[in-house]
């Protein structure tokens, strides 16, 4: 067996992979390559070499510059997509206790897409105690990740993802095993991706036509959307819809931080990453089973409360924490002034209270503000670290892929 998979130049890769340009300097199953024995051994010709692959292989994937919009070497813009026939489009299924359901969901799955050379199947099994995963393996599905233990939703959706993208995914569909979504609507929400319209998809339900959803549940439904377009600038009108594609580098760089859900967190961050985000108008099926997320009202109304406070919290600390700490700044002081005015006019008798209070709401407006701009550099690090984040998933998916190569990844049972 080779030690590793090299390549002269990031064409020669690119010819072998429809996708992102990986350099072959990246070590195999043994962890290094010849250039870097030759290294080893005070060859400095073999090293520049080396240095001159990483180097292609930054500028194929857009991260020496951190601009996929610019040539490195010649500074000319160049198109952010191509319209290319992609290699593989994978549709991911988070699923728990879903026996039911699942052979309904999995026979209107479509095995051809257009725009895709080839499209496989994911079952993620969320810790169920019941037959999900072999009923999976017994129809057909191409990738199974199994969970220990029941983990929610959103780690079952981020645990498929990952998974996903180790199988060498170029898109990635995520749809509910409930059959809500209609099958038939995936080539709509891949369409704008292999058009290179966009990079994340999110397929609209018809909120307000759809019959077995309560005023409740459509007034949630409406006032998340609109947190999350405020807080991403974006204009998805349907947020919490789970049916939705993204491509291969927007997975990467999305994370889940929440246990409840992962369809609002994932908008923003590819809001504010300014990634190229749209929707398209979809159809559901009528329900087979009630929805898991909606256990109760009180329930439901709590979490997505917490949901949409902890979203302006990590993603507008600024703005969340030092509003509101002006505005009690600016009643203090009203208040105080007024005992101003009091004491020289009648010598403030009976109004130390109102100084009181109004020196309490000073104390915390101004510690509101010192909390919102601590946040916001603590937001700022953040940013940073994903970027971090973002170039070490590029490195081990480089890695993925030569073991796909050597024939030593795609394994059914991940």
């Amino acid at each position: 067996m080779n030690d590793g998979v090299n390549f002269d130049s990031a064409e020669q890769h690119t010819a072998a992979h429809d996708s992102f340009v990986h350099t072959g300097a990246l070590s195999g199953p043994s962890g290094k390559t010849s250039e870097t024995r030759h290294h080893q051994k005070g060859q400095p010709k073999a090293a520049e070499h080396l240095f001159q692959n990483l180097e292609a292989a930054e500028r194929a994937i857009g991260i020496a510059s951190g601009d996929s919009n610019r040539s490195t070497t010649t500074g000319e813009t160049q198109p952010r997509f191509k319209h290319k026939l992609l290699s593989k489009l994978i549709i991911q299924i988070p699923c728990y206790n879903e026996e039911a359901t699942l052979g309904i969901t999995l026979a209107a799955l479509p095995r051809h897409i257009e725009g895709v050379a080839k499209v496989e199947w994911l079952v993620v099994d969320d810790g169920s105690s019941d037959r999900t995963a072999e009923l999976a393996c017994e129809l057909g599905v191409d990738h199974i990740v199994r969970l220990p233990r029941n983990q929610g939703l959103a780690r079952a959706f981020q645990a498929g993802i990952e998974a996903a993208i180790r199988q060498g995914a170029d898109i990635i569909v995520n749809t509910d095993a409930d059959n809500q979504y209609r099958a038939a609507d995936i080539q709509k929400l891949v369409d704008p991706i292999v058009a290179g319209k966009a990079e994340f998809v999110v397929g609209a339900r018809p909120i307000g036509e759809t019959p077995h959803f309560s005023k409740l549940k459509k007034a949630l439904q409406w006032l998340g959307s609109w947190v999350v377009r405020r807080v991403s600038k974006t204009a998805i009108p349907d947020a919490p819809s789970g049916f939705r594609a993204m491509s291969r580098a927007t997975a990467m760089q999305l994370n889940v931080f929440s246990d409840y859900t992962y369809t609002l967190e994932t908008i923003i961050q590819a809001g504010q990453k300014n990634m190229a985000i749209t929707s398209v108008p979809i159809l559901t099926n009528p329900d087979l089973r009630p929805s898991r997320l909606l256990r109760s009202i009180p329930s439901y109304v709590s979490r997505s409360a917490m949901t949409i406070i902890r979203i302006f919290m990590t993603y507008r600390p600024l703005q969340f924490f030092a509003v509101p700490g002006c505005a009690a700044g600016l009643i203090g002081l009203a208040i105080c002034l007024r005992y101003v005015v009091f004491y020289f006019t009648d010598g403030g008798a009976g109004h130390v209270q109102s100084l009181m209070l109004g020196t309490l709401l000073m104390g915390l407006g101004f510690a509101g503000i010192v909390v919102g701009l601590v946040a916001d550099l603590i937001s700022v690090n953040r940013k940073l670290l994903e970027k971090v984040d973002w170039r070490v998933q590029q490195l081990a998916d480089a890695v993925h892929r030569c073991e796909r190569l050597s024939g030593n990844g795609n394994d059914r049972l991940l």
